[in-house]
């Protein structure tokens, strides 16, 4: 078992073999729900196998458990598995139970008026983004996230802000398992993440010039919660070709971004810089 335990979302089962405590069926169960996307929302046994890297018997017999627990249906036309009203049902409570939602929603609907921008917040999940709230300003942007969508963490503006807003070890710990997971990606995003690291203490956000998506400029902020709130990020993303300037996110967008966040902060009970 480990001295401590580990950042959440960084582990990995293989890590835990020694360790009585770890239910290690539970683990395999996760990573099956885990292993269905929007791009691949139906999958067989043996599609999950590939993706998971699991035993084909063990995962027949985990798809068998979860969709009589609801969390799985079947396709019978296919002999295949999409997710279960039961996945849905297990995210409702954590939204719910998030002030900060409830908080930023009239501040970003404020934002959205005020610059025409898309409005997203996220936090972090394993080494990714899933987005808890949206507010759709620009209409043009042909990707408009959802709540529950995910984008990378280190390619995106609203990732970067999330690791900038966390302690120097877990940004550390973070960063660490992003170069080892996929080290291609990490080279490739190693510029951006530096850029904003070097910059942000000047002027507070992250900026993405099509990053991600070529024709999507974003630009985003983290917001402060009190503990044990989970941490968060605030961004304004836009179409490119809406955009009066290349600058414009930074040079117009940016005082209102970080006005908002202050915002959220002061409701939130945060003060000072």
């Amino acid at each position: 078992m480990p001295d401590k335990p580990p950042i959440p979302g960084l582990a990995h089962s293989s890590e835990f073999a020694g360790d009585r405590q770890f239910a290690t069926n539970l683990s395999r169960g996760l990573e099956v729900l885990r292993a269905f996307t929007p791009d691949a929302p139906v999958l067989g046994n043996r599609d999950i196998a590939d993706r998971t890297g699991l035993p084909k018997a063990t995962v027949s017999r985990l798809t068998y458990t979860l969709m009589l627990l609801g969390y799985l249906g079947r396709v019978e036309p296919l002999q295949k598995y999409r997710l279960g009203a039961g996945v849905l049902s297990l995210g409702y409570p954590l939204l719910a139970s998030m002030p900060v939602r409830q908080l930023a929603r009239g501040r970003m609907e404020r934002l959205a008026e005020q610059t025409g921008c898309t409005v997203n917040l996220g936090m972090r999940d394993r080494l990714n983004v899933v987005y808890i709230d949206t507010c759709r300003g620009d209409r043009s942007n042909t990707y408009q996230p959802d709540i529950g969508s995910t984008g990378p963490l280190l390619t995106t503006a609203i990732g970067r802000a999330l690791l900038l807003g966390s302690p120097a070890a877990e940004r550390t710990a973070i960063l660490n398992r992003l170069k080892v997971d996929d080290p291609r990606r990490f080279v490739a995003d190693a510029p951006r993440w530096e850029r904003d690291a070097r910059q942000f203490a000047s002027r507070g956000f992250c900026l993405s010039k099509g990053d991600w998506r070529r024709d999507v400029y974003a630009i985003a902020v983290p917001i402060r919660q009190p503990l044990p709130q989970e941490r968060v990020a605030l961004n304004c993303t836009m179409s490119a070709h809406r955009l009066r300037s290349r600058d414009a996110m930074e040079r117009e967008f940016a005082p209102l971004l970080l006005d908002a966040a202050r915002d959220v902060e002061a409701a939130s009970g945060i003060r000072g810089p």
